[in-house]
Order: structure tokens, then sequence, then C-alpha cells
């Protein structure tokens, strides 16, 4: 009896003890010593660049270090938790927000990943049920085998942990694992799931972005799991079942196949009344949307975005989903009016109706809402339809709404005052609209509200301090592109501290503005093209510890500055700096400072020793005071793609050292003072789609090279220059070419027939443009030389074709086959040393906008297909020694007789009638006395004639003649031609 007393009192003991070692965090039980020595061993086969296992030390408790949990009785090592979790918005942005959170925490997180290798150790863990290693770096390692033999594993977490190669197989025979997540690796493709079979217990499966497209199986395999309540395939390129099946799911309530490829929603789908959750987004299904979802009685979450329905879909089967909360049906091709149903949705918490064609009043879809969702709705995401109208006072009913985008719309109006009746309001998007009026004070009411976007409207009038006063919460703040004016008390402190502030084309200036200073949390300003004047305060260079975005451009800023802040991008262009460049800093990637007066030399910017600049992309210095020659130390820019140091005063020969860009596609050293021969070396420019070399003294021939190697030329400008020899024949061989601008040279020989070969000429494209972020745009933009005049094409220049050979000494014909480019917009051919009839086939480009074939010696008849350049405005043939008549046209009429003058043309628009047997007559002003006045008519032509011979002889002759006084003399008549249109268009003329 004893005995029996004594072991059931041990018995009631061991499990006291059980209980109060459970509720104990405190209890002293030590992990076991050889498990201590297998987690120092996978401790040492990892790579920790952030020293987050710092507590892993030999002779400590192991359950006491970071991310290890031990079971409090036993001492086991049971869980461990080494995932690196990162935060994300409470709701899917917009693609324009994206690039906001894309800052410097982004760096800290990336550091602190682990990486290296996996060891085996972890299978002396006996006792491990959970292991988390998601969001770290494993640098396309393989899912080691052993983890399949881990058998006491019921949660396993290797998501977004760059796993890749196979998934093992023998992860099936986890038979205890109730939640396994793979998802988000870069696995080979999966050809079967028939390993998913033995995970009997599994609840939780999530195979994101593992390419399932042949693995017909995965719906046999996964269906059959008795337990399974949440499946995840999205991305997994899965396509339309070939040969539908009942299926079974039992315990199915979330599904999510977002992001592959089903051309319609699987029928199989309806028969799973468990379903609460539906994820079919991203997937491109067509037809229209099934009313079998009215089946799903218990669905809550739905979302069929980014899918190609029929506009003709009806959704009168939403009213049978009494409980559906989230309701995505972004970019599904609704058309006409906002669907009725929706406002019948009592339970909605979140609506996206983004991106569709809805074309209705914005205040008949608030009103529709507001009678069953009013006291419910979070978020509404109606941006990117056809609303027009104004927002109504209504609005501020929605007591719990928290997120409302309503951007790219045509709204009209103000922004109602009751918005400031929104308390739970974080997010208010309006920008893209046609919003007027002044912003109403209630907004600075909004305690709650974190980003706001009013940018790209109409919106005026001045904003006082009242307008932030309760934004206490205020992060971000977007509203370029307004009337508004906004100048505080200088004193003012601002209640909020924004990471982000774009108040572009505001009137803010002329003072720069002092409250800017307490913004200590800055990653991103533009206040560009804001009126400032002034020096930049010095507090301002240390305001933000790490700029990720900083616009000042387009002001009137004075003075030097020493250093640039720490930033991604800086953009201070357009403004009146002074001083030699700044010193830049390392992470910097873009840096625009181009039309400013920075003067002195470039090393200090290129060659400092202290600052390698190795991330940087784009370097602007465009339109400075610049001088001494460009330093030739580039060999540590191996990621500069654009390099614009053109209208400098820079001198010297071109650096040799500049050919280490490899990566290089614009250049523009235009109008500085340089000269020698185009080193060989720039011929590893491989990507180089802009080449400008203009307006320098670089002599020599033109290197062949530049036909071999720079296949992508789209601009060839090497205008005004000493070139010699001739064109080489393998500049034909740039089919890419759009411009090429070889004028006020010393060519001479023949036009290239092969220029027939040009034959990219006829293709248009878009403008070249790098996209810093989803807002701000640079884009690379050249001086070209058309009509007589230079202009700057930026936006366009992707959309304009033309070829200058003009003031050179190019003899022989004009080829025919030039006639073959019937794309071509400008074609200038001028003072050269052509013969020959021009080639009737000319008339063939039928896009020409501007031909100048004048100070040649041409002969003979304008071709009559002239008749058909229908797009010609500026045509000049003068001086040359043309007959006959000029051919009927339109176009051809309409210019003035300058554009002939110089030839022995007759006909309109021209003074000279043309007769039947060829000769022509002067048109005069009456013939009374035409008889009695011949004589001396006749004596006054002879005048005319030995005149012109001598002037011809005197003056004209040596500009054929002699290649300095002529280009000397075209150079002066450009000048004053430029000054003359200038002048004219001042005036209005």
């Amino acid at each position: 009896m004893r005995a029996v007393t004594n072991s059931f009192f041990g018995f009631l003991f061991v499990i006291v003890a059980t209980i109060i070692s459970t509720c104990d965090g405190n209890s002293n039980v030590l992990c076991i010593e050889s498990e201590r020595q297998a987690l120092l061993k996978f401790k040492q086969n990892l790579i920790d660049r952030s020293n987050r296992l710092s507590s892993w030390v030999e002779g400590e408790d192991c359950c006491e270090w970071v991310g290890v949990f031990c079971n409090n009785f036993t001492g086991h090592v049971k869980e461990l938790h080494l995932g690196l979790h990162s935060s994300s918005p409470d709701v899917e942005l917009d693609d324009e927000w994206d690039g906001y959170f894309q800052s410097a925490e982004w760096d800290a997180y990336f550091r602190s990943m682990l990486g290296g290798k996996i060891n085996p150790s972890l299978i002396e863990l006996k006792h491990l049920s959970f292991l988390d290693l998601s969001n770290n770096d494993f640098r396309g390692l393989a899912i080691p085998e052993f983890i399949g033999s881990m058998k006491s594993l019921i949660h396993l977490n290797l998501s977004l942990a760059n796993f890749s190669r196979t998934i093992p197989h023998n992860l099936g025979n986890l038979s205890k694992l109730q939640c396994l997540d793979l998802g988000y690796n870069s696995f080979f493709e999966a050809k079967t799931l028939q390993w998913v079979s033995g995970l009997s217990s599994l609840q939780y499966l999530d195979l994101s972005h593992v390419d399932l497209g042949k693995a017909i199986d995965w719906l046999q395999a996964t269906y059959k799991l008795p337990s399974l309540v949440e499946l995840h395939l999205s991305e997994c390129s899965l396509n339309n079942d070939p040969s539908p099946i009942s299926v079974n799911y039992t315990s199915l309530t979330v599904l999510d196949l977002s992001r592959n490829m089903l051309s319609s929603v699987p029928t199989w789908i309806f028969s799973v009344c468990s379903l609460v959750s539906i994820d079919l987004s991203l997937n491109g299904a067509e037809g229209l949307i099934p009313n079998g979802f009215q089946n799903l009685s218990s669905l809550k979450f739905l979302d069929l975005s980014w899918n190609s329905f029929s506009s003709s879909s009806t959704l009168s089967w939403l009213s049978n989903l009494n409980q559906l909360q989230f309701l995505g049906l972004g970019d599904v091709g609704l058309k006409g009016n906002f669907p009725s149903a929706i406002g019948n949705l009592s339970s909605l918490t979140h609506l996206d109706v983004s991106r569709n064609g809805i074309d209705q009043e914005v205040s008949e879809i608030i009103e529709s809402l507001s009678r069953c969702s009013l006291d419910r709705l979070e978020s509404l995401n109606i941006a990117s339809n056809k609303l027009s109208g104004h927002l109504p006072d209504q609005l501020g009913q929605f007591k719990n709404l928290a997120y409302l985008f309503l951007s790219r719309n045509s709204i009209s109006g103000p922004i109602p005052f009751s918005i400031g009746k929104l308390p739970s309001l974080k997010l208010l998007d309006v920008s893209c609209n046609q919003l007027n009026a002044t912003l109403p004070q209630s907004l600075g009411q909004l305690r709650n509200l974190e980003h706001l976007d009013i940018s790209n409207n109409m919106l005026e009038g001045n904003l006082s301090e009242m307008h932030f006063s309760k934004l206490t919460r205020l992060r971000l703040f977007w509203a370029s592109n307004n009337m508004i004016t906004f100048k505080p008390n200088p004193s003012w402190i601002p209640p909020f501290h924004c990471e982000s502030i774009e108040l572009r084309n505001w009137h803010i200036g002329p003072q720069f503005p002092q409250w800017l200073q307490f913004q200590k949390n800055l990653s991103r300003l533009d206040i560009s093209h804001a009126e400032i004047s002034g020096v930049i305060p010095t507090w301002f260079w240390s305001l933000s510890t790490q700029f990720e975005y900083l616009n000042l451009s387009h002001n009137h800023l004075v003075g030097g500055i020493s250093y640039l802040p720490k930033s991604r991008t800086v953009d201070l262009r357009s403004n009146l700096l002074t001083g030699p460049l700044p010193r830049a800093i390392s992470h910097l990637e873009f840096l625009f400072l181009s039309k400013n007066l920075f003067s002195g030399s470039l090393s200090n910017i290129l060659c400092n020793s202290s600052t390698k600049l190795e991330t940087l992309t784009i370097l602007d210095i465009e339109s400075n005071l610049l001088s001494a020659e460009i330093p030739d130390c580039w060999e540590n820019w191996q990621m500069l793609e654009v390099l614009n140091l053109g209208n400098n005063n820079l001198t010297g020969k071109i650096p040799r050292s500049l050919g280490s860009l490899c990566f290089i596609i614009f250049l523009n050293l235009g109008n500085n003072s340089l000269f020698g021969e185009v080193p060989s070396t720039l011929q590893h420019f491989v990507y180089m789609r802009v080449l400008d070399l203009s307006e320098n003294q670089l002599t020599g021939s033109i290197p062949a090279w530049i036909g071999d190697k720079l296949s992508n030329l789209v601009v060839l400008n090497l205008r005004s220059n000493n070139f010699q020899a001739y064109i080489p024949d393998q500049i034909c061989a740039l089919y890419s070419l759009h411009v090429l601008d070889l004028g006020y040279n010393n060519i001479s020989g023949a036009i290239p027939k092969c220029f027939s070969n040009l034959k990219h000429l006829d293709q248009n494209i878009h403008g070249w443009v790098y996209q810093i972020d989803s807002d701000n745009m640079f884009y690379l933009d050249a001086l070209l030389v058309r009509k007589g005049r230079e202009d700057e094409y930026s936006t366009t220049l992707g959309l304009v074709t033309g070829i200058d050979l003009s003031v050179n000494s190019l003899t022989g014909e004009i080829p025919k086959e030039l006639g073959n480019l019937t794309w071509l917009q400008s074609l200038n051919l001028s003072g050269n040393l052509l013969t020959g009839k021009i080639p009737e086939n000319i008339g063939n480009m039928k896009l020409l906008e501007s031909l100048d074939l004048s100070m040649n010696r041409l002969h003979g008849e304008i071709p009559s297909s002239f008749s058909n350049l229908n797009f010609l405005n500026h045509l000049n043939l003068s001086y040359n020694n043309l007959t006959g008549q000029i051919p009927s046209g339109t176009q051809l009429q309409s210019f003035d007789k300058f554009s002939y003058i110089g030839n022995h043309l007759c006909g309109p628009p021209i003074t000279k009638i043309c007769s039947r047997n060829g000769e022509t007559h002067e048109i005069t002003n009456g013939d009374s006395s035409e008889g009695r006045h011949r004589s001396k008519v006749n004596w006054l032509y002879v005048s005319i004639v030995v005149g012109f011979v001598m002037g011809f002889w005197g003056v004209v002759a040596p500009l054929f003649f002699i290649r300095s006084w002529r280009y000397a003399y075209y150079k002066k008549l450009e000048h004053i031609g430029d000054k003359l249109y200038v002048f004219w268009a001042t005036i209005g003329m």
C-alpha cells in the first residue's frame, strides 16, 4: 500500500512539476549539451553579416539564444525562429506609391539576411518541431535532403530564402507536418506533386512561384489532403486543367491561384462550399465573370483583379454574398455605370474597382455605397476610371474609411470640407484629376492621415499653417503641379515629420522654406520649379542622413556648394550655382548639374581618390563654365550610362580612358574646344545610342569603326569640326540610325550610295527616357539643326529623322538611292559642290519637312514629283543652275521667292512667267510705254548682268573654291540668321 501511495505521490509530483515548469517562463532548465554543439556547428556554416546570432556563444545556455526556443521541462530545442520578417503596408497600394517604399531601410534589411550553408547537424535536434529560415539569402543553394528525415517537424518555412534546384521529394515523409511554406524561391520546374499526398496532417501549403506548368497532377495531389485548410499556388504557371475532375476539398477555406495563366475561372471552385477566401487575380481570364460564385455564400474575400473579362459581365450574383468583406475587381473590363449589386454588400470593408472604364459621376457612386456599407467601408479604390462630377459632402459620412484612392479620373470642383470628418483616414490619393479651388482647412483635422497625394490637379490659392494643424502622423505629402502658394511664418514648426515631400511647381519662394529644417526623416524631397532664390542654407545639407531623391532644379539658387548630400539622386539643374563642382558621395546614381555657372576643372568630382562613384549611372553637367581638359581617370566608372559634358569650355584631347565606360549609351561632348582625333578606344561603346561630338575642333577622318562597332547608334552628330577625307561606307551599317549630322566639316568625295541601307530611318520610335521613379524622368536630349536653325530635342528626339551633310566639299551627283529613305523628315545637302540633276525619286520622300539643296552646282528642272511633298514646310533650292518651270503644287507655291533665287526658274512664286517656247518674261506693272523704254530697260539688264558677274567672281566664286572662306562665311551667315529668327520670334512676327 505504501508503495502504491509513494508511486501516486511521485506521479502527482511529476505532473505538478511539469505544470509549474510549463507555466514558469524563467525556468532554470539548461539546454542539452549535444544540441548546443549541434547549433554551434550550424552557426559555423552560416554567413551572418549583421551579427544577428551574436548571442550564440560557447558556454552559454542555448535556450537563451536569439531565435532558439526550448521545452521548459526537458530542455530540448523545439523551435528555431531564424526567419527575417519585414513590415509591409496595410493595403496593396497603386504602382505610383511603390517607389516610396524603396528606401535606406531596405539596405539594412538585406544586410540582416543569413546566408552560407545549412549544416546537417540540425538532424541531432531530435525534438525540433518548428523550423523557420524564411526571408534569408542562401544564394541558390538546394534544400538539403536531410530535412526530409526530421520526422518531428510540424512547421517548416523556407520561403523567400533564395533556394533553387529541385524540391526534395522526401519532404513527403514528414507525416506530422502541418505547415509547409516553400514559396517564392527559384526552384527548377516541378513535373509532379505526387510527393505532397504523403503529408496527411498538412493544413497549410504554399508553393508560390514554383513552376508547376507540367505538374498536371497538382489538383489530384492536393485535394486528397484531408486536413488542408489553406492552399497557395500563386505564380506557378498553372494552365487550365485539360481534364476537369470532381474534387472534394473537405476543409479548404483559403485558395490562392493568382498570377497564373488560367484563361477562365476553374469550375471546380464552385463546388468547394467551405471556401472563405479566393484570389484569382492576374490570370488573364476571359469571357463573362461566372455567376457560380453565388454558391459560395461563406466567401469573405474575393479578388478577380487584372483579368480580361467581358465588359458585358453581370454582377447580380454579388447580392448572394452577404458575408463578403473584400472585393477586388480592378482592371476586369467593367464599363459604363458602377455595378449596382456592389451597393448591396452590407459587410463590405475593402472595395477595388480601379483601372476600369466606369463612366459616371463620382457622387452617384458614393451615394450607392453609403446605403449599406457606410459604417463598415475601410478601403475604397476607384482610381483610373472615367469618373466625372464633384466629390459630394456625403463622403464625410464614412467614419471607418482609412484608404481612399480616386486618382486618374476627371473629377472636378473642390475637395469637400467634409473630408475633415473622416477620423480614420490614413491615405488620401486624389492625384491626376481636375480638382480646383483651394484646399479646405479641414484637411488639417485628419489626425491619422499618413499619405496625402493631391498632385497634378488645378488646385490654387494660399495654404496656411492651419491646413496642417493636426497632421502629426503625415509621412508622405505629394502635391506637385498645382497652383498653390505656401509661405508660412518663418518661425512655423510643422507638426509632422515627413519622409517624402513633393511640391514641384508650387509658389514657395523667394525665400528658401525654413520649415524644412524640422523634417529630420526626409528621404525624398522635390521643391523644383518653386521660385526659390538665394543661397541654400547650411542646415539643409545636414537635414537627412540619407536622401533617396533630392530635386531643387529650375529655381534661382545662387552660391557655391562644397559637397553633395548622401543621396541616390541629386538634381540641381537650371539654377545660378557658382564655384567649383561639389564633391560627390558614394552610392550616388543620378547627378544633374546642367545649366548652372559651375566653373573650374572636372577633376574634383571625377578623380578624387577619396570618392568612388562606382554606382553613378547619369552624370549631366551640360551648359556650365567648366574649363581645362577632360581628366583621364574614367576606369572606375563602370556603371556610367549617360555622360553629358556639352556646352562648356573644355579643351584638350578626348581621353583614351573614356573608352572604359563599357555600358554608356549617351555621350555628349559637343560645343567645347576639344581637338585632335577621336580615340580608337571609343569603339568599345557597343551600347551607344547617342554620340554628340559637334562644335569642336576635332580633326582626322571620320573613323570607320563607328559603323563597324557602334551598331546601336541612333544619333551621330559630328557637326562643325575639321573632319576631312570622305564619308566611310561603314556608316551605312548603322541600321538603327535616325539622325546623321556631318555638316560644316572638310569632308570631300561623293555621297555614299549605300545610304539607302539605313532602313531604320523609316521607323519612328519614342524618345529615350530614364525613369528615375514613377514621376520623374530624364530625357536624353540633343541639339539638332533642322530648317536652318538649331533646336533642342528631348521628349521628341526619337521621333526625329534627318541627314545633314551641308557645307562640306562633297562632289558628284545626288545618289538616287536617297529617295528610298521614304520616312526621312529632313535632308540638307547645301553648300557643297554637287552636280547633275535632282533625282526624280526625291519626291517619294513624302514625309520630308525640310529640304535644302542650295549653294551647289545642280542643273536641270525641279522634278515634278516635288508636288507630292505635302509635309514640306522648309525648302531651299537657291543658287544652283536649275531651269524650267516650278512644278505646280500647293506646297511649292507657298514658299517665297528666296527659296528659288539664283536659278533660271519660272512660274509662281517668282516673277518670271514661262512661255510655250521655253523663254521667260519678267512680269511688269504696265506695258503702255514698253516700246518707248525698251532700249533703256535692256541697258539696265546689261548693267545688272555685269554687276552680277563682277560680284560673282569677286565674292561668290572664292566661296566655292576656297574652303576656309566658305566655311567662315556660311557659319557667320547662319549665326546672323539665328539672331534674326530669335528677333522676329520675340516680337511675334
